[in-house]
């Protein structure tokens, strides 16, 4: 086991996102995953029913109490909710030596319900985007993030140099959201622009694809990875993941975390 990876995100009582889909990919991966809950969600395939949020002194007191004792080699968010959430996590890792930092900007649930106040966006994208070293936008969450359509593959260059410039270390825009056969994703960085694609799977099971490919990026960043090469290898245990799906639920039904325990491992 290599890589201690916080998390900073909300729980998925149906287990196939939020917190419960960050541990076990980065298990799956070889990492130790801590984490800092920021909110209770029922939730299932189906939607989210309802969010009972954690009072931001004690995200802080999860936060410290995991990074004074265990150590921290990467951080992770996920649902921050609101803007006193987002605050103490900026000055939480304010306070702390600056580690590999992926901040994943969930926004709203894959069955449309609302993650994030429509007034902590710009907090949001002012306060905690130019901490991160990684940010990790869907295209729906990127056009929200940036102020400009995303309904196509040939938008994103524009979007996210947008993005980019609003001052993360690196931005890599997903096109999972966006029709087509082939599945692009674009990595932004000082160096330039690296393009990741793959053959789209047809499945209604993608429940957490986001939370998750976060998550193992991150612990690749945890275990010493380059980021181009953490997201390579991210987005291959992704593939397999939602492939080997065990087609649970009425929804969008969750991933096979557990995928890299069954076939050729992709920890190291």
């Amino acid at each position: 086991m290599k890589g201690r990876v916080l998390v900073i995100a909300g729980s998925d009582s149906g287990g196939g996102a939020g917190i419960q889909a960050d541990i076990k990919a980065i298990t799956a991966l070889g990492g130790f995953a801590m984490t800092a809950l920021t909110a209770l969600t029922a939730q299932d395939t189906l939607g989210v029913h309802d969010i009972v949020p954690v009072a931001p002194g004690f995200i802080r007191r999860q936060i410290d109490c995991v990074w004074d004792d265990l150590g921290t080699d990467a951080v992770k968010t996920g649902m921050l909710g609101d803007i006193a959430t987002i605050r103490t996590v900026r000055d939480a890792l304010r306070a702390r030596p600056t580690v590999p930092f992926v901040l994943d900007p969930v926004m709203v649930a894959k069955g449309g319900a609302s993650l994030l106040d429509s007034a902590a966006i710009g907090v949001l994208r002012s306060e905690l985007l130019p901490m991160a070293s990684l940010l990790t936008p869907n295209a729906p969450e990127a056009a929200l993030l940036a102020g400009l359509p995303l309904d196509h593959v040939g938008q994103m260059e524009a979007v996210g140099r947008r993005l980019f410039a609003l001052g993360a270390g690196a931005v890599l825009l997903k096109g999972g959201h966006l029709p087509g056969d082939v599945l692009t994703d674009l990595l932004f960085t000082a160096d330039g622009i690296e393009e990741f694609t793959a053959p789209r799977i047809a499945t209604r099971h993608t429940h957490g694809t986001g939370c998750t490919l976060a998550s193992a990026i991150a612990c690749g960043l945890a275990q010493g990875l380059a980021l181009p090469a953490a997201i390579a290898r991210a987005r291959s245990y992704l593939q397999r993941a939602i492939a080997a799906a065990p087609g649970y639920g009425s929804g969008a039904g969750p991933l096979d975390h557990a995928v890299t325990t069954r076939c050729d491992p992709l920890v190291g």
